[in-house]
């Protein structure tokens, strides 16, 4: 039958526009009701369509603090995530030394540890060490549970880059920083951008690691916990809808330029 030939020409499209929907449509769940006015505390049905949320994202009591403490995690996380995982990507792919094998599976132990098992260590570790929970000792957990996806997403960059390039600048006298400026961190630069967003992302959104070593601090993952026990504002939706919207602009312009440069490249 023709339908059943078109279905199997396009299986895989199909499968992939499924898969797509099944991700998409929790996000597409709470954009809906960042619109909702709920009668009583909880958001799970609809009620009638409001702006009132959208007008005054940070009418709920903590809840821009919470948000504005877990950009600021964010942020130096990624910051330190990147550089600290840049150097030991470039590190294991270019030099040999001795444990380079060892290092590099360490390297992806907190990938494939579970959460809690980390987070209880992290919690040992930061009691014996006498250190107060807060801020800092949730910005070193982050910082290293980052560092192992900022390592992968740039390990794989800089194994695929071509060392000729690298040869042909030096050959035309450059020195070995212009050479890591000008050739060697353009051609690097797609994956050290993929392992930050990567990194910041898995910082914003990490609670099972700092609800165990935050103490009295209280990023937005754990106010939306908190708030849950005692109805969902709608302002939640709304910060997660902002975020949503943020992120896809973001890819979506990291994409065009790319192939805007693929098109300006081509003869």
């Amino acid at each position: 039958m023709p339908v059943l030939r078109w279905i199997r020409r396009n299986l895989i499209v199909i499968a992939g526009l499924v898969t797509l929907a099944y991700m998409i449509l929790p996000n597409i769940v709470v954009m809906v009701f960042s619109f909702n006015k709920p009668n009583g505390r909880f958001n799970y049905a609809w009620q009638r369509f409001s702006l009132d949320a959208w007008k005054d994202p940070c009418g709920v009591a903590d809840l821009c603090g919470s948000l504005s403490l877990s950009l600021q995690i964010a942020f130096w996380a990624t910051l330190g995530a990147t550089a600290l995982g840049t150097a030991v990507a470039f590190a294991l792919v270019r030099y040999r030394f001795r444990a380079r094998g060892a290092i590099s599976s360490l390297i992806f132990l907190p990938m494939a540890m579970p959460e809690v098992v980390m987070a209880a260590s992290l919690l040992t570790l930061f009691l014996n060490m006498g250190a107060q929970l807060g801020f800092w000792t949730v910005l070193i957990a982050h910082i290293m549970f980052c560092l192992s996806f900022v390592v992968t997403a740039v390990k794989a960059r800089v194994m695929s880059m071509d060392p000729r390039l690298e040869e042909a600048a030096r050959d035309l006298y450059a020195g070995p920083v212009q050479t890591f400026v000008r050739v060697t961190l353009p051609i690097a630069a797609p994956g050290i951008a993929a392992g930050a967003l990567l990194a910041f992302a898995l910082s914003f959104d990490d609670f099972i690691i700092t609800n165990f070593n935050a103490g009295s601090t209280v990023t937005f993952p754990m106010f939306v916990w908190g708030s849950a026990q005692r109805g969902t504002p709608v302002q939640i939706n709304v910060i997660g809808t902002a975020m949503f919207i943020i992120a896809v602009t973001v890819v979506l312009a990291g994409q065009l330029i790319a192939n805007r440069r693929k098109n300006n490249a081509r003869p």
